[in-house]
């Protein structure tokens, strides 16, 4: 028998499937300035209306929190995860997404797999008003088993540059105000795994799966009503390493964020992790969002009319003077 590249395993009738499968839903994302279909070896995205625009990108991936969608073959909600994690970063400095790109790796393609991580993209590409311009799927045997996927994407955002967020503006006496998370959005799985090993288990009435698979929370339109509104001094995505990590990283020298984390609404689903882990609570804080999914910071006159434009969004803590670029109380 000759040898083929599908001998070789790698299945190109299978992407194309895949290509078919997405093609309509991925051109509703676009809009006048995508220039260009799928199937070109470049996309083009005509940037107009600004006068001094500045580019801001952000790439991520899901992690581990993809092998309980694997395991579960539930793959609607981490093609929204993927996309989450990378517009909400560049939210943080006040950027509008423009575009979106994903990477897809596989062991053995699956065209119903791929299409459902990819709709999930395109649905959340939708709710950000952002084109998903373009995408590979990369099918590697011997590098990842069959069943295996790896997920990744790249998005690209515009602000002008008087507008940038950066924390720069961030004061004594600001207020830090807390936009809650949706669960543990895309961070900590592989101790998540590790201490709820069975998905299937029953919790608050349904299976663990469903609560640990609800996919990170869009800020776009929060962040957005917020900006139009009310000047905004720093925004941090509380991603990996939690709020000890995240929030320092926009907080100026001799200055501190000081929370109050009594006012902090934990999930249930993180409450039942630190028991049953038996894990310190200064650790959570460390790895996971604990509920809360970004902190925005504000000139403490506008607090209250910050906390009016936010359903749900609560005061957690203010800006003092100290060293310690975070303390949490």
């Amino acid at each position: 028998m000759n040898n083929t590249y599908k001998s070789a395993g790698v299945d190109k009738e299978e992407g194309y499937k895949t290509v078919d499968k997405i093609k309509s839903a991925v051109a509703e994302t676009h809009n006048k300035n995508v220039l260009n279909n799928l199937g070109s070896f470049g996309a083009f995205y005509e940037i107009g209306g600004y006068k001094n625009p500045v580019l801001v990108s952000g790439t991520d991936g899901v992690g581990t929190k993809l092998k309980i969608a694997l395991d579960t073959k539930k793959y609607d909600s981490i093609g929204v995860d993927c996309f989450a994690m990378c517009a909400n970063d560049i939210l943080c400095h006040g950027a509008k997404p423009l575009f979106f790109l994903d990477y897809l790796a596989c062991g053995k393609l699956d065209a119903d797999v791929a299409a459902e991580i990819v709709l999930g993209m395109v649905n959340a590409c939708k709710d950000n008003e952002c084109a998903l311009i373009g995408g590979e799927t990369a099918e590697m045997p011997g590098m990842y088993q069959p069943g295996d996927y790896d997920v990744a994407g790249f998005c690209v955002g515009i602000v002008e540059k008087d507008q940038i967020i950066d924390g720069s503006k961030i004061k004594t006496g600001d207020k830090i105000i807390a936009l809650p998370s949706s669960g543990f959005h895309s961070n900590g799985f592989s101790l998540v795994r590790k201490i709820f090993p069975n998905f299937e288990e029953e919790f608050e009435g349904k299976p663990l799966y469903e609560t640990l698979l609800v996919p990170t929370k869009l800020y776009y339109k929060d962040v957005f009503k917020l900006k139009e509104n009310v000047e905004i001094s720093g925004i941090a995505h509380i991603t990996g390493g939690g709020l000890i990590e995240n929030v320092p990283r926009i907080i100026p020298n001799g200055l501190c964020a000081k929370i109050d984390t009594s006012k902090i609404q934990i999930p249930n689903v993180m409450l039942e992790l630190e028991k049953r882990g038996n894990i310190e609570r200064m650790e959570m804080f460390g790895t996971f969002n604990m509920g809360v999914g970004m902190v925005v910071v504000v000139d403490e006159s506008l607090a209250e009319k910050a906390l009016s434009l936010i359903e749900d969004a609560y005061l957690v803590g203010e800006i003092v003077e100290n060293e310690e670029k975070i303390q949490l109380i």
